[in-house]
């Protein structure tokens, strides 16, 4: 039995219109094998293990999580720092490697995944001597989980920096939107009983969110306008008593000047005055 039930969110949502140009098998499936078929040259049956059925053993401790990545191929399959992050659960982690080689291979589609590699991963459980339980396996990772559970959980992932953010800036055009719901929702497994409301309340909260943000930034250009009438209000009044010009003189007779301008040095004051009277010029401006 094929794995179409584990993806039938990221089917629905990813539209062809995300994918441009023609499928390249070959690199999806060494995307692919880089999370499920390490170190597959020593084992037949890594496909199976990391991928397939928990009925094939777990792999060697001696292979651990090495890549297979090399060279140029390595754009095109996930590296030993993500792998790091993958599910020990065989069908958790096949629902993983499809969810991230499909974004590093847009024009692919689940119906590629699970028309091309299935088959892969059965020759390999063969191979162990096993005759993988499909049915059972998909089962249990496409277990149901609560409403509140799920909401919560695709909540996080869509709020994330990487994505739409908490203020939803990167979700503005609803393409994006629906693209890293389509991400968040293919990662909550169990989830798909769910996944309608949970769409529409957060499409809800992103429309409030953008809202009140604009309010936001409304209220904030308000308040540098009215600080800049009331700035300029209140050089104004010290234009009309003399007290911006006289700061000034002070200013300068206090730190500039080394008799600070006392009585018998008139002529520091006058000198004071002349570096201060700019403000008559400015001041004649603000008239």
């Amino acid at each position: 039995m094929k794995y179409r039930t584990l993806f039938s969110v990221i089917g629905l949502l990813l539209s062809p219109t995300f994918a441009f140009g023609a499928c390249s098998i070959a690199n999806l499936t060494r995307c692919l094998d880089s999370v499920c078929g390490i170190n597959m040259g020593a084992n037949p049956a890594a496909r199976c293990q990391y991928c397939g059925s928990a009925s094939a053993g777990a792999p060697a401790k001696s292979q651990g999580m090495k890549s297979v990545t090399a060279g140029s191929a390595a754009k095109y399959t996930i590296s030993d720092k993500e792998l790091k992050k993958a599910p020990s659960d065989p069908g958790e982690r096949y629902v993983w490697a499809t969810e991230k080689c499909l974004e590093k291979m847009d024009a692919c589609t689940t119906d590629d995944v699970t028309d091309n590699y299935d088959s892969l991963i059965e020759q390999s459980c063969k191979a162990a001597g096993i005759a993988a339980n499909f049915a059972n396996l998909a089962k249990k990772v496409g277990k149901e989980k609560s409403a509140n559970s799920c909401s919560t959980e695709i909540s996080s992932c869509l709020i994330n920096s990487k994505r739409c953010s908490a203020d939803y800036r990167n979700c503005e055009d609803d393409a994006n939107f629906d693209k890293f719901f389509a991400e968040c929702a293919v990662a909550s497994q169990g989830c798909d009983a769910h996944t309608k409301d949970i769409r529409a309340k957060l499409l809800a909260t992103r429309d409030s969110t953008l809202k009140n943000t604009e309010q936001i930034l409304t209220n904030i250009v308000t308040a540098y306008q009215d600080a800049r009438k009331k700035k300029l209000e209140g050089t104004r009044a010290s234009c009309k008593d003399g007290s911006a010009k006289n700061s000034c003189v002070n200013a300068v007779c206090n730190n500039n000047m080394r008799h600070k301008c006392e009585v018998g040095y008139e002529f520091e004051k006058a000198l004071a005055q002349q570096l201060c009277k700019f403000y008559d010029i400015a001041c004649e401006r603000l008239k």
